[in-house]
């Protein structure tokens, strides 16, 4: 799943959960719950073993 290696997503202890932390103001909220993306726009690779890889 995308999201697992999205650097957005944060674990919120409190509440035992994951949830996207993009800040998104409420037009490009509402903009990006009414498409229907096959990939998300605002992914960004959290893994940090691929980036020294791309490094090398």
């Amino acid at each position: 799943m995308e999201c697992d290696d999205c650097v957005y997503n944060t674990y919120d202890d409190e509440n035992d959960v994951f949830y996207c932390s993009v800040n998104l103001d409420e037009d490009d909220m509402a903009r990006f719950m009414s498409r229907k993306y096959k990939y998300c726009p605002y992914f960004k690779n959290g893994d940090e073993y691929q980036v020294v890889k791309h490094q090398m």
